[in-house]
């Protein structure tokens, strides 16, 4: 069977309504799923591009539970160091009656609640972790703050139990005499000057922490904004093109329909 032959006008007009019909339906998709840029043939610059820019976003994005459960294991350990922070003071406090005190009994009362309040540090110190990490029980903390991995914060454990960086020792004698209340007072002024170190150590590592959570978090939405620039559609103007284009796929095929009936009547001459 031969080829159908159509008639100059008749090819011309259908291949004007052949192409209305793909820009409509390319106009459909991009109102559809919001972007003008789907694929690499819709724009290969603009496509991988905007892949890039949220790859790495998705990326930093990852490290934001790093960053927060990091934040959250330096908060503890700050908590444990305020609490610690109290209890010696409530041992200082102690230290003030028993060389207030001249009865023995009394005295010796006071050695052993200062104990049990030694205990008490040794068992909040080891309390203060989160995951496994434990800040004040000698575990060092690395923070990666950056998808490669090259910029991290490294926050160094302390041991802040009373026989190791507090260094308070237990009750001498029962505090039976002066002397040990006194070597008891100057151990707990010593543990006050090396909590309020560590703590501010740990200020200064999660101020920075923080910094640098806010700072990814303005990087991520520079990068979203970034690659939806590329790729995402204005519905507005599409909306306007579908009605245009429409409008043209009428008028296309009622030209058609007009150059069939010129062909016709071509046909007329013969009758």
């Amino acid at each position: 069977m031969s080829d159908i032959v159509l008639s100059s006008g008749v090819r011309s007009n259908l291949l004007q309504l052949q192409q209305t019909s793909d820009l409509i339906s390319s106009t459909q998709t991009k109102l559809a799923t919001g972007r003008r840029v789907n694929s690499a043939l819709d724009n290969p610059i603009n496509f991988f591009t905007a892949q890039s820019l949220s790859i790495r976003a998705n990326d930093l994005n990852s490290l934001l539970d790093t960053m927060s459960t990091g934040i959250n294991t330096i908060q503890a350990a700050n908590n444990g160091i305020t609490a610690i922070t109290k209890l010696v003071q409530s041992a200082q406090s102690l230290i003030s009656q028993a060389q207030q005190a001249s009865d023995p009994t009394v005295r010796a009362n006071l050695s052993t609640q200062f104990d049990a309040i030694r205990t008490q540090i040794d068992q909040l110190a080891g309390d203060s972790g989160i995951n496994g990490v434990n800040l004040l029980g000698g575990n060092d903390l690395t923070i990666t703050l950056n998808e490669t991995g090259t910029s991290t914060v490294v926050v160094s454990g302390v041991d802040d139990t009373s026989a190791s960086d507090l260094a308070i020792t237990a009750a001498a004698n029962n505090w039976a005499d002066a002397a040990a209340i006194t070597a008891a007072s100057t151990d707990l002024t010593a543990a006050l000057v090396t909590l309020r170190s560590q703590s501010q150590a740990l200020s200064s590592n999660l101020q920075t922490v923080q910094v640098r959570q806010d700072f990814t978090k303005a990087m991520i939405n520079t990068l979203n904004t970034g690659a939806d620039n590329l790729t995402l559609a204005d519905s507005n103007q599409e909306g306007a093109n579908l009605l245009a284009l429409q409008t043209r796929q009428q008028l296309s095929t009622t030209a058609l329909s007009l150059a069939a009936q010129a062909d016709q009547n071509v046909l007329r001459l013969f009758k």
